[in-house]
């Protein structure tokens, strides 16, 4: 991937999959894996030992990584997932949605 769509902080929904149309805050992106870590989306449970930081031990629910084709950036004006566009706005690009022009932040 050269350019990213998607950046850490940006709110995006789930196109496909088990999590269809939930939407979520970006936690960690990871380009050279093609995947991003949503809030909120594709819940895992992970075993853990007894330890003093988690005396109990037992199962926690974490978020899993998901790939990136499956998200797409959520614009709040048109309450949709949509297609962003580079535009260059004096010496920098910003992202824009192609649909209502909303100007996404980052």
């Amino acid at each position: 991937m050269s350019l990213q769509r998607i950046r850490k902080g940006d709110v995006v929904i789930a196109v496909s999959g088990v999590g269809a149309g939930k939407t979520g805050k970006v936690l960690e992106v990871l380009p050279g894996r093609g995947m991003a870590v949503v809030e909120g989306l594709n819940i895992v449970k992970k075993a853990v030992r007894k330890s003093q930081k988690n005396p109990q031990g037992g199962f926690l629910e974490r978020e899993a990584p998901v790939r990136m084709a499956k998200l797409m950036l959520y614009c709040p004006h048109d309450k949709k997932g949509v297609r962003m566009a580079r535009v260059r706005d004096g010496d920098t690009l910003v992202r824009k949605c192609k649909v209502c022009g909303h100007v996404f932040g980052g």
